[in-house]
């Protein structure tokens, strides 16, 4: 019994992890081009050598940073919600959202090496894919199915979707209308 109402909760989460994990494997790219745009090409190359250099500890600190430097924006978007601006709210949410894990996924491509050197974070990170592949195992049978459902009414299969739907009207004793 609670298994049945504790499996949409599992696919909501399902489903927020992996929107997740999809803004994050579209933003990181974006985010490198737009630091590749940046002319500092000896600052950048400073910085990963810095980076390498820092023990793994330290680099954590600068996987943290992104989230310090989001907190004006998430403070705009309290601000924005207390004099009731919807607008604002939404979009300095959206924007949070999109440069948080933008940023964060860049820096954790620099950083990675270092973070699984880590023992906890080496754990955690393996919790996360497994997190991920469960993930996908909940809702790839159900966007199968939506799929499927989509498929049949497909411009090439509406003539047989239509004979479906009229059979199941006859069937239910339902006059066609017209």
């Amino acid at each position: 019994m609670t298994r049945r109402l504790l499996r949409p909760l599992w696919i909501f989460l399902a489903l927020i992890f992996l929107f997740e994990a999809w803004l994050w494997d579209r933003l990181a790219p974006i985010v490198a081009r737009a630091v590749a745009w940046i002319p500092l090409e000896t600052l950048k190359r400073r910085l990963a050598a810095w980076i390498e250099r820092l023990p793994p500890a330290a680099t954590l600190v600068v996987f943290i940073v992104p989230f310090i430097l989001l907190l004006p924006l998430k403070f705009l978007e309290v601000w924005f919600f207390a004099h009731a601006n919807w607008v604002g709210v939404i979009g300095s949410l959206i924007a949070a959202k999109l440069l948080g894990v933008g940023v964060t996924a860049f820096i954790f491509d620099l950083t990675r090496p270092k973070l699984l050197q880590l023992a906890w974070f080496r754990r955690f990170y393996g919790w996360v894919l497994w997190a991920l592949e469960r993930a996908h195992a909940v809702l790839d049978p159900i966007k199968a199915r939506i799929r499927r459902w989509f498929r049949m009414f497909a411009p090439k299969r509406a003539g047989r979707t239509l004979r479906l739907l009229m059979r199941i009207r006859r069937r239910a004793g339902i006059a066609p209308s017209g």
